[in-house]
């Protein structure tokens, strides 16, 4: 019995060790991914946030708004586009086609809409001090 004990130690310890180190590698991996995607989303939304944020009112609310709407919609596409290259779900990959193609015609739309009001125009971004 203590041979047959021994032999099927000599034998398994190795290979739970191997298969062990295999789910570790599959979770660092996954880690990996999970952060690529993450990061993705991620910066979308800080490049929204800090574009927002160097808007200088000009007065005009339609102005201003369409001038915060812009980046708003441009994370918009980002995020999905992070949705396109790493989700699965088709109900989710489906929506987040129809966010692009909303948004980038509403892009458009907003950015046709203020060279027509250039007039109420004061620059975009604050003084860098």
């Amino acid at each position: 019995m203590n041979r047959r004990n021994a032999v099927l130690a000599v034998v398994l310890i190795p290979a739970l060790a191997f298969a062990m180190g295999q789910h570790d590698t599959h979770i660092q991996a996954h880690s990996e991914v999970s952060d690529v995607q993450w990061n993705g989303l991620m910066a979308g939304m800080n490049n929204m946030h800090l574009a927002m944020a160097s808007i200088v009112p000009s007065g005009h609310v339609d102005v201003d708004f369409v001038r915060l709407m812009l980046p708003h919609h441009q994370a918009a596409l980002d995020m999905a586009k992070i949705q396109l290259l790493y989700g699965s779900d088709p109900q989710m990959r489906r929506l987040a086609q129809e966010i692009i193609t909303d948004q980038e015609s509403e892009i458009e739309l907003m950015q046709v809409w203020l060279k027509q009001h250039e007039d109420h125009r004061m620059p975009v971004a604050r003084p860098v001090k």
